[in-house]
């Protein structure tokens, strides 16, 4: 079917006019990527008939293709490009060791007139040819290594242009081709460092001028996109340099940002003093009656800046920067300057937004305008803080432990004072999500207290909003007409629910919030101790994570009750709450309706005892407890003592007698089995009826229930025992009457049997003198129905 797919595809290509590929470039794209495995399979096995056959359409479908490639129309070079990604992608080697040729044609379409999207795709196929070759180091040498840095240039012209005196570049204005080339290069430049390292100063200048940019001239993706790039040039250091490089940079970003602070903050009296000794020379004179300005350039080499909100960006800026340089990967191994960065976000964290009518130091050289343009600025300054200390806290995991109390403090001093921004609340949440599993469960109670207006906020976040629940004013009892009317909206008795939809729709739009929020109640509950939480908090943690439907939050709460404590009640769990709202998830069932068997300490409990046990044991069971075949049946209060007539010894040796069946309306209660013993002679079980009955053993049902005698030799016709109180119908027909029995194996199950009451005592102390005589039971008739607590059972 491939090589059928692979002939239809040639054709249509050779056969189609060039004006019209574009129309079915993406379905001959879609066919090749369906003719892979042929593609891909390497010229020695192509032996058959069918598989030269194919070999013939690869070699058409190449030489189309680079035909394409240098056809004069746009379209046909459209095409081109789309198809060569497809069949790379899908021949993978066997193609790529042969696509040199196709290379040099793709570098040069960058050069040519072509439309936007020709040269885009031509980037984007280019650096995924690149990519595919990395694992071959052959064809990198073939290659990767002439052609790259053909496609450095020519990707760098489409966005700069290079004096011919400087070794730096200029960005081009509004070039569309900016954003997928920073993507090329931040894709290549960690494998091929060393053809990047004579690029790496024209590339760091186009750099600049992007994070640089005070004005918003970029979109944020290429911003970000730069940041990363800005990064990565640390690959194309020297050898054995990429991390000293890596430090510098990190320190010089650092220098920029407390530079910038220092014409920030300049409305504010700081008192802050830095560890760093380097910084301790204090800032540059500035001219406090001009405009808030830094002329430029930084440490980094970014250019200046104008204005309170041009210098706050620059400022955020240069925090992002420094996340990106704990998050992205590095070379080799670096050392990270924990102690510099938290030495500036703690400058940055303590300057906070002041309370209304708080008396704060301000620089009175500054206006009132550029101080009020500072408040206003300092929530998103605080926010960048909270990320970059959330980069860190992700970057060196439990490394982060001993300054985790000092980043947490950061986030309460700065969380205190503008908890009325959004931004601030998720940054905060997020934060103090990152740092609770590795510092909660050493957590103190002061400091879990410190925590209760952030789980407050949290809670409040994620519930709904309440609406207008303003209460109605009451009737006036004298009917005086209200005085102030000017409070009374007309309009909202038209539109009564319209606040309520306006508050619905603030609480959907910051979905980063909610999700903040809602992540971060689970980690409180699993982390904290849970009795250092309050009661009223542990409470209202449990209702939203009730009202909202939070499966996490509710299971956190079940699995982490509230202990007992001494002056506490006793906590109540929430898991009817979470069995309602998640009945068929899997955690849940698991929970309620446990299937793991019960686990027993027991030797030898599952049958995998020791044999050596069991073949010490069978030696002693042998003399102990005879081989019992049938297992007499328990007393199902049926017979009653009664008068029995007398059993003649001169029946019939080969009858049997059937053991009455167990009753299936009681509770079966074993009896303790005893070693056999020879049968008593009539006269001494006559003597010493009445001495034995009380060596009976307690029962332990209540009502006393009498055992049925077992007859040797008994005839079915001379039986008349009568039951002595009434029983149901069914008991009756459950039990079945005695059978006869011979001789030889009257006394022999007689003894087996498991005896109680007074046989088993008489059993004991009679003596066996011949087992082929039975002797001959006279017992008296005994209908009276108040000798219920006592059971006779007799046994031939």
């Amino acid at each position: 079917m491939a090589s059928t797919t692979l002939r239809a595809v040639t054709h249509r290509l050779t056969t189609t006019p060039v004006d019209q590929l574009p129309q079915i470039a993406s379905f001959l794209a879609t066919s090749l990527s369906d003719c892979g495995e042929l593609l891909s399979a390497t010229q020695n096995q192509k032996t058959g008939k069918s598989e030269s056959d194919s070999a013939v359409q690869i070699h058409k479908l190449k030489t189309r293709l680079a035909s394409l490639l240098q056809d004069r129309s746009f379209e046909g070079r459209w095409t081109a490009v789309v198809l060569v990604k497809a069949t790379v992608e899908a021949g993978q080697w066997e193609v790529l060791r042969g696509c040199e040729p196709l290379v040099r044609s793709l570098v040069a379409i960058l050069a040519k007139s072509d439309p936007i999207s020709t040269k885009k795709m031509c980037i984007i196929t280019l650096t995924r040819i690149f990519h595919l070759t990395y694992q071959y180091p052959t064809l990198v040498r073939e290659i990767t290594t002439p052609s790259l840095p053909g496609f450095i240039t020519s990707s760098l012209n489409l966005i700069s242009v290079k004096p011919s005196s400087e070794p730096v570049r200029k960005l081009k204005p509004n070039t569309p081709f900016l954003e997928i080339v920073l993507s090329a290069f931040l894709e290549l430049i960690a494998r091929h460092p060393t053809i990047f390292r004579p690029f790496s100063a024209q590339i760091h200048s186009i750099l600049q001028a992007i994070i640089g940019a005070t004005s918003p001239t970029f979109p944020g993706a290429t911003v970000d996109l730069a940041e990363q790039l800005f990064v990565a040039l640390h690959n194309c250091a020297p050898k054995n340099t990429s991390a000293e490089e890596w430090k510098n940079a990190s320190r010089m970003a650092i220098s920029s940002a407390h530079r910038a602070a220092d014409y920030v903050l300049r409305g504010a009296v700081e008192q802050w003093e830095s560890v760093d000794a380097t910084l301790r020379q204090g800032a540059q004179p500035q001219d406090y009656s001009q405009v808030v300005a830094d002329a430029g350039p930084d440490a980094l080499g970014l250019p200046g800046w104008e204005g309170i909100h041009a210098g706050v960006e620059r400022l955020t800026v240069l925090l992002r920067l420094l996340s990106r340089f704990l998050t992205a990967p590095t070379a080799s191994t670096v050392a990270i300057p924990l102690g510099l960065i938290l030495d500036l976000t703690s400058r940055l964290n303590a300057i906070t937004v002041p309370a209304p009518g708080a008396d704060v130091p301000v620089n009175l050289q500054i206006g009132r305008e550029e101080r009020d343009g500072l408040w206003a600025e300092l929530p998103r300054i605080h926010a960048a803080c909270m990320k970059l200390l959330l980069s860190a806290v992700d970057a060196l995991e439990t490394g982060v432990v001993p300054v985790a109390q000092s980043i947490l403090e950061q986030a309460l001093w700065v969380f205190r004072a503008e908890k009325f921004n959004k931004d601030i609340r998720a940054s905060v949440y997020d934060l103090v999500h990152a740092l609770l599993p590795r510092m909660g469960p050493s957590t103190t109670k002061k400091n879990v207290l410190s925590l209760t207006d952030v789980l407050r906020s949290c809670c409040s976040d994620l519930l709904p909003p309440t609406g207008d629940s303003g209460p109605s004013a009451p009737p006036d009892p004298k009917g005086k007409a209200k005085t102030n009317q000017a409070t009374v909206n007309a309009d909202s008795f038209l539109h009564p629910a319209s606040k309520q939809s306006r508050q619905a729709q603030t609480s959907i739009t910051f979905p980063s919030l909610k999700r903040a929020a809602s992540d971060l109640l689970p980690v409180v509950l699993n982390s904290v101790p849970i009795e250092f939480l309050p009661t009223s908090l542990r409470a209202e943690i449990d209702r939203t994570v009730i009202l909202t439907s939070d499966k996490t939050g509710m299971l956190a709460s079940v699995l982490n009750p509230v202990p007992a404590m001494k002056g506490r009640g006793a906590g109540s769990s929430i898991m009817p709450f979470l069995a309602r709202c998640c009945p068929a998830e899997i955690e849940v069932e698991g929970l309620i309706r446990p299937r793991m068997p019960v686990l027993m300490h027991a030797p030898g409990i599952s049958g995998y005892g020791s044999m050596v046990d069991d073949d010490e044991d069978e030696d002693q069971e042998e003399q102990t407890t005879p081989a019992v075949q049938h297992v007499a049946p328990e007393l199902t209060g049926f017979l009653r003592p009664t008068a029995t007539p007398t059993i003649q010894s001169n029946l019939p040796t080969t009858e049997t007698v059937k053991e009455p069946a167990p009753s299936l309306n009681k509770r079966s209660l074993p009896e303790e089995r005893k070693p056999a013993a020879p049968m008593a002679p009539a006269a001494s079980l006559t003597d010493e009826k009445h001495d034995d009955v009380q060596a009976k053993k307690a029962r332990l049902d209540t009502e006393a229930v009498s055992a049925q005698p077992a007859l040797s030799r008994a005839s079915p016709a001379s039986f008349t025992a009568t039951a002595a109180i009434s029983v149901p119908t069914a008991s009756v027909t459950a039990t079945s009457a005695p059978m006869p029995t011979s001789t030889a194996k009257a006394a022999t199950a007689g003894a087996d049997v498991s005896m109680s009451g007074t046989s088993a005592a008489a059993a004991e102390a009679g003596d066996d003198d011949s087992d082929d005589e039975i002797p001959a039971l006279n017992i008296e008739p005994d209908t009276d129905d108040e000798e219920d607590e006592e059971d006779v059972t007799m046994d031939g």
